[in-house]
């Protein structure tokens, strides 16, 4: 799947007083002035289940559950990203948003600054941690103990959290708890639980915590972390507001007890949550030797139409779905290609289509997306820049682009220059900067993903014909 998962991290402010609400420019701002604002503004963190930008849609679990909400109000969505996630509360109390839609865990600590919504999520910590290298060859008893299972283990060990943050607070009471010291690792607010989760994996850190429902996501996409270890009791995920609105939550729980309790709630849940794992065994190489996949032949009809390379159209589906026509990726993206739902059938492809019409419908909207890029002069170039724009949409490509000819870089080449820049769509600075038109992006993920496609792609190459 496309989607090398990004920030999940439940939200806690640099808690200040209750009385902050009381003395600012959004002590006023509750339901009435909303609706005669006719928009609803959010701050959320740029995160899978928060908020975030997949193949150009703006997504998230908790951005889903607002729109209706929304809707429901008759007004519009503005979202706000989260730049600091130590000063959540201080921009809510301020006025700057209405809500705060980022995985909030509800604890006395916060509700003493800020009010909750109705919980829509019970979940717990878990610890992240990477498997040994050679994991995949152990059996599942060495694995096993190779691995933390106790959390009275981890003491002594580095464990990377974000100060302030709720994984925080129960890393130091587990301490009380055991006692034994943990070597607490605290992270500045600009970083992420999910870009800590994807430092285990790169083997950069050792350990972080996230909440079990993040980490089952995040295992999706880093098959090489073990998130099997809790670290606390249930805990409930909600929304925050003012405590100066009491009209918009007692608007927001009304809706939330109806809601939950219809199908549409169940099925945004499940496109985030229960997502399928690729498993792409059988259907990879097929009788004749020398193939890659059961599907070359499909790659190869559509790539010729094109006079484009089959095994790096090959290399992408790998990627997708590893080779699995049926899989249900996030945000209910599907196939072979993980088509979005809004998108495949513009190009004629949906659900029950079968593989050769999925195919199909992916090198045409390739082709199209490579054709856009030919003011970049190099092939291999081009096709990165197709890449990018097939993972994160062509607008925040242009994004990196515009950053790196203000920075002295080349706008026409993907490696070690707009890539750079990609990845810097994940920090305020840039993503803030006025040549940047679309807003933050988790750029490691479009990063990640074009130099796995590619990679593999020139080792297929010089091994199938």
């Amino acid at each position: 799947m496309s989607v090398l998962l990004a920030g999940l991290s439940a939200c806690s402010g640099d808690f200040g007083s209750s009385n902050d609400s009381a003395n600012n420019s959004g002590g006023s701002m509750d339901l009435p002035a909303i609706l005669k604002r006719g928009k609803l503004i959010v701050l959320a963190e740029n995160s899978t289940s928060s908020y975030f930008i997949y193949k150009g849609r703006q997504m998230g679990f908790e951005y889903e559950l607002l729109k209706e909400f929304a809707n429901e109000l008759g007004v519009g969505l503005e979202v706000k990203i989260v730049s600091d996630l130590n000063d959540i509360t201080k921009q809510l109390n301020k006025g700057e948003a209405d809500i705060l839609a980022c995985n909030l865990a509800v604890t006395s600590e916060i509700k003493s600054t800020i009010n909750f919504s109705k919980p829509f999520i019970r979940t717990q910590q878990v610890l992240v941690q990477r498997k040994p290298a050679n994991w995949s060859k152990m059996s599942p008893e060495r694995l096993w103990l190779s691995l933390i299972h106790d959390p009275t283990l981890l003491a002594g060990k580095k464990v990377h959290v974000r100060m302030n943050s709720n994984h925080y607070q129960r890393l130091v009471n587990l301490q009380e708890e055991m006692g034994e010291r943990i070597q607490v690792k605290t992270e500045p607010g600009t970083i992420g639980t999910e870009e800590l989760i994807q430092l285990v994996a790169d083997g950069i850190i050792d350990y972080t915590v996230t909440e079990q429902h993040i980490a089952r996501i995040n295992q999706l996409y880093f098959d090489n972390i073990d998130i099997s270890t809790p670290l606390s009791i249930k805990q409930q995920i909600a929304f925050g507001l003012r405590k100066s609105s009491p009209l918009l939550q007692s608007r927001l729980n009304k809706w939330l007890d109806r809601f939950m309790a219809k199908q549409t709630f169940g099925h945004i849940k499940r496109k985030y949550f229960e997502i399928s794992k690729p498993q792409g065994a059988e259907y990879l190489a097929g009788s004749k030797s020398g193939q890659l996949s059961k599907f070359d032949d499909a790659f190869k009809r559509a790539a010729l139409k094109y006079k484009f390379d089959w095994r790096l159209l090959a290399s992408i589906a790998y990627h997708e779905s590893k080779f699995n026509p049926y899989i249900k990726g996030l945000g209910g993206a599907f196939g072979l290609m993980q088509f979005m739902p809004k998108i495949g059938p513009k190009y004629g492809v949906h659900p029950s289509s079968p593989p050769e019409v999925q195919i199909q419908g992916a090198m045409k909207m390739i082709a199209k997306t490579m054709d856009s890029w030919r003011v970049v002069p190099e092939l291999s170039q081009r096709e990165k820049f197709t890449l990018a724009s097939y993972n994160c949409g062509r607008s925040h490509v242009e994004d990196a682009q515009r950053l790196a000819k203000k920075y002295g870089l080349n706008h026409l080449r993907w490696d070690d220059n707009v890539e750079v820049m990609m990845l810097n769509l994940t920090k305020s600075q840039y993503y803030r900067d006025p040549v940047v038109k679309n807003g933050a992006l988790r750029g490691t993920r479009t990063y990640s993903y074009v130099r796995a496609i590619y990679s593999r792609y020139l080792d297929w190459k010089s091994v199938y014909p």
